[in-house]
């Protein structure tokens, strides 16, 4: 316990320099700059006494790694509500309101309770993306990269932050090492992201896309979240500019450690062979194929445009970044339950995406063919192989340990959505209540009806918006951590 406080402390003393950039934008736009610099005196004041309670500790293990995951994942969003309440945010006035936002905007949803996006300050617009791309690659992650404390017993907390069967020892001998080079890439993506939009707008090819719109559109593909800098998502961006976009998106999805072997270490054999990202290409091709295909026979878009934005929408729901160029609550029926299914696949392991990840699905594949087969030949001996490595039984308990867990999650989450909608005049729609729980829990943000891409989640109630923010806060952190800490066997220990 004393191990992890600790190290919540540190992790803490260091997100509090992130207020310093929305108070420098404050001051530029002309602004009050104290609700981001109260708040990050706050943050560091609460790590320092962390810190200070602890004293000396031993080295962090698995155990102290689940209280620190979940810890910070639950403080750094609170204290992230702090300057939408101190700054006099009308549509985030409420606690529960500012608290939603946050905990979307780290956790890299992008549900909103906005109603009026364009009514935001420039301060509190900024700040609002910037915890996109805070969340993105996880700011555990940018602590292990910038805290040498954390080199001994660190490595729970990057397996933490890169969920899913990845392996984290190849690409350095210590986890600084490792969590430096992610975030090279993360910035090295984030900057040619932010480059290239701004070219356009430059170029005269998007009007719209001037320098602070092409930083928050990069910064939300790179981190697969979904906030956008005005109402309407990516809908009247310029086509080249949505093509970007679309590209951007297929890129952050790719797992942060095979973007640095094929960018830096050139091993594009080893890419080659990853069936893991050969699926997710080959998902992201035919999602977009069948997304166009039901688009085009449902008379909604044709030509060309009818390929871009069945691209982009299968593209954006898939690495559950949430950005729209159409109103999806419009689509058929069929349309519809092809999004919906697209926001169980998630990107790969290792990336900012939410929901079950591609790899766990190839895991889950090659198991249940694996029992298929030795329902017939009970005596063979049939490894499951994923890209060439035999996964050991370890991973295949927690690859099925998630999805049990998230499937469970995802019913209680639509129940628990439907009752409290019940209560009020009108109700919600099963389908409704099971997409918002589904768009959470999977970090894809938007859902269908009223809480759909160009909609809100401000009509619901506060008991809805508190299990939503639950649902975030469990996608991010893949259930299990706080599962674990619920576990009475835990603390006796």
């Amino acid at each position: 316990m004393r191990t992890a406080l600790g190290v919540v402390g540190a992790l803490l003393t260091w997100f509090a320099l992130a207020f310093a950039a929305p108070a420098a934008v404050a001051l530029t736009a002309g602004e009050p700059p104290w609700p981001f610099l109260v708040t990050g005196a706050a943050v560091a004041v609460t790590g320092a006494v962390l810190r200070s309670l602890t004293g000396r500790r031993p080295p962090l293990g698995v155990r102290e790694g689940f209280l620190v995951v979940v810890a910070v994942w639950l403080l750094v969003p609170a204290f992230g509500a702090v300057p939408f309440l101190l700054g006099d945010v009308p549509q985030l006035d409420r606690p529960v309101d500012a608290w939603f936002e946050a905990m979307s905007g780290f956790t890299a949803t992008g549900a909103t309770v906005l109603t009026d996006v364009d009514a935001l300050r420039p301060d509190m617009l900024f700040w609002r993306q910037f915890t996109h791309w805070l969340g993105g690659a996880g700011i555990i992650v940018l602590a292990l990269a910038v805290l040498p404390r954390l080199r001994i017993g660190g490595r729970e907390l990057l397996r933490s932050e890169l969920p899913g069967p990845v392996e984290t020892e190849s690409l350095g001998a210590t986890v600084r090492g490792t969590a430096r080079r992610l975030w090279k890439v993360y910035l090295a993506v984030t900057a040619a992201g932010v480059l290239v939009l701004a070219s356009l707008g430059w170029a005269g090819l998007d009007r719209r896309m001037g320098l602070f719109d092409a930083f928050s559109y990069a910064t939300s593909a790179v981190a697969l979240g979904g906030f956008t800098p005005v109402d309407g998502s990516a809908r009247d961006l310029a086509p080249v500019t949505q093509w970007v976009l679309c590209g951007l998106m297929a890129v952050a999805g790719v797992n942060l450690l095979r973007l640095y072997r094929l960018a830096v270490l050139r091993q594009v054999r080893a890419a080659s062979r990853d069936e893991e990202l050969r699926l997710y290409l080959g998902l992201l091709l035919v999602a977009s194929c069948v997304v166009a295909a039901e688009l085009f026979a449902a008379g909604t878009v044709t030509g060309l445009a009818g390929v871009r934005h069945g691209a982009f929408q299968a593209v954006s729901v898939t690495t559950t970044t949430g950005f729209a160029t159409l109103d999806w609550s419009d689509w058929g029926a069929l349309a519809t339950l092809t999004l919906l299914a697209l926001m169980f696949a998630g990107a790969c392991a290792g990336s900012a995406s939410g929901s079950v990840k591609v790899v766990r699905h190839l895991v889950l594949f090659r198991f249940t063919r694996r029992e298929l087969e030795q329902a017939v030949h009970p005596d063979a001996v049939l490894p499951v192989r994923v890209s060439g490595r035999v996964v050991g039984t370890p991973v295949l308990r927690s690859v099925l340990l998630f999805v049990l867990l998230y499937l469970l999650a995802l019913a209680l989450g639509t129940l628990g959505l439907a009752l409290d909608a019940g209560a009020d005049a009108g109700g919600t729609r099963a389908f409704t209540a099971l997409g918002a729980a589904a768009a959470c829990l999977g970090n894809v943000g938007p859902a269908f009806g009223e809480l759909g891409p160009f909609g809100s989640y401000a009509p619901l109630g506060q008991a809805s918006k508190v299990l939503l923010t639950a649902l975030m806060l469990l996608g991010r952190i893949e259930i299990v951590p706080l599962a674990v800490l619920l576990r009475r066997g835990y603390w006796r220990a």
